[in-house]
């Protein structure tokens, strides 16, 4: 997907530098990166610098640790050039493999982990409060400044990357189970129970 976004020459702001592969996609396909793992801290940094992007990647939860949405929309709204895409991956508040896992290996506290929108997960040896956000919040908080084009799960079938380990030791397990994502992914209510969103948005006239 994201070489049909980015093109050769652009400048993207990436938020969340922990998952560095995209990073590394985007270097080879001659695309500018520049990224940071605090979210906030980079778009303040990038505000204050007055310098402006061909596009911005929010990959794999880069904007959990953001408490206003809108702001960040209307920040990132001034970070990018008007028709520059925007790409947002989030995690869901309810992921339906994720749930199964926990209920068959009773596991019933961490089930509806996610569902108050808000949970506390340690990384880098350090507890970070993550929000979850609905299709709908984020789709009303991106608008205006941002006409969402496509939207599609990740990991419907799939269990979240903590778990996939595991499938390796069934490789056919694991690849009919990604047949299926590929096919019911962008599925309007699918979608809303994958691990993850993917949004696909393009920066308009307000």
């Amino acid at each position: 997907m994201l070489a049909d976004v980015f093109r050769p020459g652009d400048a993207i702001l990436v938020l969340n530098r922990r998952s560095q592969e995209k990073e590394i996609f985007l270097a080879l396909q001659d695309v500018s990166v520049v990224a940071g793992e605090a979210a906030e801290g980079l778009i303040h940094d990038e505000l204050r610098s007055g310098r402006t992007f061909d596009g911005a990647l929010a990959n794999f939860s880069g904007l959990h640790s953001i408490t206003d949405f809108q702001q960040a929309a209307r920040d990132l709204a001034c970070l990018v050039t008007m028709g520059a895409p925007l790409v947002v991956c989030i995690s869901n508040r309810f992921c339906l493999s994720e749930t199964l896992w926990f209920l068959t290996h009773g596991k019933y506290r961490d089930v509806f982990r996610r569902s108050s929108g808000i949970a506390t997960v340690t990384l880098g040896g350090r507890e970070v409060k993550i929000h979850y956000s609905t299709l709908r919040e984020v789709r009303k908080s991106f608008s205006p400044f941002f006409l969402m084009r496509s939207c599609m799960g990740i990991g419907v079938a799939i269990p979240p990357l903590y778990l996939e380990p595991i499938l390796h030791k069934y490789p056919r397990v694991l690849s009919l189970l990604r047949l299926i994502d590929r096919r019911v992914s962008h599925l309007p209510f699918v979608r809303t129970i994958a691990d993850l969103m993917l949004f696909y948005s393009e920066r308009v006239q307000r």
